[in-house]
């Protein structure tokens, strides 16, 4: 059903981009021809991204799909943006039209014989419809182009360091200093080569953190796919160890996520699989737990609070990885006092984060939910199109105080 649904928004996207970018533009012949052909193959393009980019042999599919579905995107949010401002444009054509056109004059008739036939008008070199046409397209191309290519260069580009500071009620002021280097989302993948997880490492060792976390959304593929682009990991750099909790795109791996949770182990990354840990830091200690993602609870892995966070020392701080904001309703329920999430993307895409809104309490940033303190990474990948609007990728060195 949702392959359907999806298939069928993806048709009547492209067929208003049709309608805007080809039919407005061109007149009947050769020309409009082409383009149509081409829409209809940019259409088959984006089903074929998705399916194939799946398969390791549809790989090759991924750059020139998902650029065009950015593309499309932006198309459509220019084009929808000024069908208002196009409308009142194409008000006055109209009229300017009714007065260019002069009421016909009878030809009279000559003595004894039929009237003589009207000449034929001259062609005018394009109506002012096309030419509205063509320069609503315009504006949208370049719009479209240009918001895309910035998207690119931030997509591509180095994460932002954030730098936060969390203060917390119970936190033992041995403890006040603590430093967590957070990254999510990193998404190897398709687009991303060795180079860009070996940028990440780089940078979260550049911080000299206590601890790691990843927070889920590794990788798109599975170990034999995507295994060397893992290899970076190894090399992370901190004073109390790397964890790494399950994200919904493990789970999309075609063996799941137990081969990368292995493979990560022998990179010296410890996987939280609801389950805790203590950090001992001068004296005084910290609980850090990790529940699976909710995806899990399809194949029976998904979150178990109570095996993560039953039985501790309830007056020792606790800070919980999670890969998706919207559990800390549990979180809450059993007394943690941050949870560090990742997901959203911060939308990845404006305005992309008005929709992520609708589903997680936290699209970005530090928050306060049921109680508990939430901050949540924009992610340092990005997933589909390798383009970021309005979200920067980011990895976060976040200070514990009391």
């Amino acid at each position: 059903m949702i392959v359907l649904v999806f298939a069928g928004l993806i048709l009547l996207a492209h067929f208003y981009l049709w309608h805007r970018m080809v039919r407005s533009t061109t007149g009947p012949g050769r020309l409009r021809k082409a383009l149509t052909w081409g829409v209809v193959g940019l259409t088959a393009l984006v089903v074929a991204t998705f399916a194939g980019t799946r398969m390791e042999f549809g790989h090759w599919l991924a750059w020139p799909g998902y650029i065009w579905l950015a593309l499309m995107f932006y198309l459509l949010v220019f084009l929808v943006v000024l069908e208002v401002p196009r409308a009142v444009a194409a008000l006055f054509v109209r009229k300017a039209e009714r007065r260019a056109t002069p009421e016909p004059e009878p030809v009279p008739a000559m003595a004894g014989g039929p009237a003589l036939p009207e000449p034929a008008p001259e062609a005018p070199p394009m109506s002012r419809r096309l030419f509205l046409g063509r320069a609503t397209a315009t504006v949208a191309g370049v719009g479209a182009l240009g918001t895309v290519g910035y998207g690119m260069t931030s997509a591509l580009g180095d994460p932002v360091i954030e730098r936060v500071k969390v203060a917390l009620p119970k936190l033992d002021p041995r403890l006040s200093g603590l430093r967590f280097a957070v990254v999510s989302d990193i998404h190897l993948g398709p687009l991303t080569g060795r180079g860009h997880t070996e940028r990440i490492v780089r940078m979260i060792n550049g911080l000299e953190a206590d601890v790691v976390a990843i927070v889920g959304d590794l990788v798109d593929g599975s170990v034999a796919q995507l295994g060397a682009l893992a290899q970076p990991l190894k090399s992370l750099e901190s004073r109390y160890g790397s964890y790494f909790v399950t994200g919904n795109h493990e789970y999309f791996a075609p063996s799941g996520p137990m081969e990368w949770i292995e493979e990560l182990d022998q990179l010296g990354v410890r996987s939280l699989r609801n389950e805790r840990v203590e950090i001992r830091h001068q004296g005084a200690v910290l609980d850090l737990a990790g529940v699976n993602d909710l995806n899990g609870e399809s194949a029976g892995d998904g979150p178990d609070f109570d095996k993560a966070l039953g039985g501790r020392d309830t007056s020792r701080s606790t800070v919980l990885l999670a890969h998706q904001p919207v559990q800390v309703e549990q979180a809450a329920r059993h007394g943690v006092d941050l949870q560090l999430s990742g997901h959203t993307h911060g939308g990845q895409i404006a305005p992309f984060n008005l929709v992520v809104g609708l589903q997680q309490p936290v699209v970005s940033g530090l928050a306060t939910v049921d109680g508990v303190q939430v901050y949540v990474s924009r992610g340092a990948g990005f997933w589909g199109p390798p383009v970021r609007v309005g979200a920067p990728p980011e990895i976060t060195m976040l200070e514990l105080r009391t």
